[in-house]
Formats: structure tokens, C-alpha cells, sequence
């Protein structure tokens, strides 16, 4: 019997993200043969976003090796008791935006999600230009990644992703959905 249920976790993270604002759009769920490895993604945006440019794709990547080490500590404690909380698999919000012909100032721009993310929801902001042709002019897609850790502990007391972080979420993913007609002009 598994000490922790993953797939209910990714279940009960997509209706959390539903009572937060969210609309849940996809599901996507990887097993890497040899390793064992898995990745499950869900692409969401803001109810408000459904034929927005905006998508937010949260992905848990499951290390078998952390998964077999939470379970073999707790098989060694007796019931009434739970391992330490040093197990934690990556759990990762991604934004991705279309080209985008009128891109932002992406110093600007990191420090307005700055202030949105908070010390708690720290946000990479990237961009990559792409050129279709060498006579084409490039095309910029902006990407933000937060980077947060899912305590397997917690996922095993039932506990999920704090509404604090969904929160954050929502107003990063509103934000870049009111500027986004700007950016694509």
C-alpha cells in the first residue's frame, strides 16, 4: 500500500486551483520507463482568460528515489508517528505568453512581479526571441517561472498547496492578462 497518494494530490490541487479562480483547461501525466520518473501537468488560467493569451501550467515532478525514501521512513516508525519533513518533490508555475511583437522591459516587468509574488512566490522572468527567418524580425515569448517545493509529508496529512500561493497566482495571471494587449498590440 503507498504511504502517500500523488494522484489524488494533483486531483485535489486542481480543485483547489478551481475554488481559487482558476479554470483548469488540461491534464498531462508522464512515466519515464527507465527510471520511473514521473511529471504531471496542468495547464489552467483565470476563468476570466479562456480565450486569453495567458496559460499557467503547473507540473509536480515525481523523484522515485525521494518516493521510496519517504516510504521506507515511514514503514520504520511506529503508526502513531511521521517522519521528518525533508522529503519534497519540485512543484513548478510556469507562464507562457504568445509571441509578442510590443514586448515588455523585462526589468521592469520582473520588478512589478516581484512586488505580486511576494518573498513567498518568487518569480524568474525570461524571454526568448526567435527568428521564423534570417530576414524575419524576431519574435519574443516571455516566460515566468516560480519554483516551489510540495512537502510529501504535507501531501500525506492532506494537506494542499497554501491558498496564499494560488492567490499569488491568480493576480500574477491577471496581471500579465491585463497587460497582454499591449504586449501584442
Amino acid at each position: 500500500m503507498a504511504v502517500v497518494d500523488i494522484a489524488g494530490f494533483v486531483a485535489d490541487l486542481k480543485d483547489h486551483a478551481v475554488e481559487h479562480g482558476f479554470h483548469v483547461h488540461d491534464e498531462r501525466h508522464f512515466v519515464e520507463s527507465y527510471s520511473l520518473r514521473q511529471t504531471w501537468e496542468v495547464d489552467v488560467h483565470p476563468e476570466e482568460g479562456c480565450e486569453g493569451p495567458v496559460d499557467l501550467y503547473l507540473s509536480l515532478e515525481v523523484d522515485p528515489r525521494v518516493l521510496l525514501g519517504f516510504e521506507d521512513a515511514v514503514m520504520q516508525l511506529p503508526d502513531d508517528e511521521e517522519p521528518g519533513d525533508a522529503y519534497h518533490f519540485p512543484l513548478n508555475f510556469t507562464w507562457a505568453l504568445p509571441p509578442l511583437p510590443h514586448g515588455p522591459d523585462l526589468l521592469v516587468l520582473a520588478t512589478e512581479l516581484a512586488g505580486i509574488g511576494g518573498p513567498d512566490l518568487p518569480l524568474e522572468v525570461s524571454a526568448t526571441d526567435s527568428y521564423p527567418s534570417a530576414t524575419d524580425a524576431p519574435e519574443r515569448t516571455l516566460r515566468i517561472v516560480a519554483h516551489q517545493q510540495a512537502s510529501l509529508l504535507k501531501i500525506r496529512q492532506g494537506e494542499e498547496i497554501p491558498c496564499e500561493t494560488l492567490e499569488r497566482c491568480l493576480s500574477v495571471s491577471r496581471y500579465l492578462l491585463s497587460r497582454a494587449p499591449d504586449w501584442l498590440g
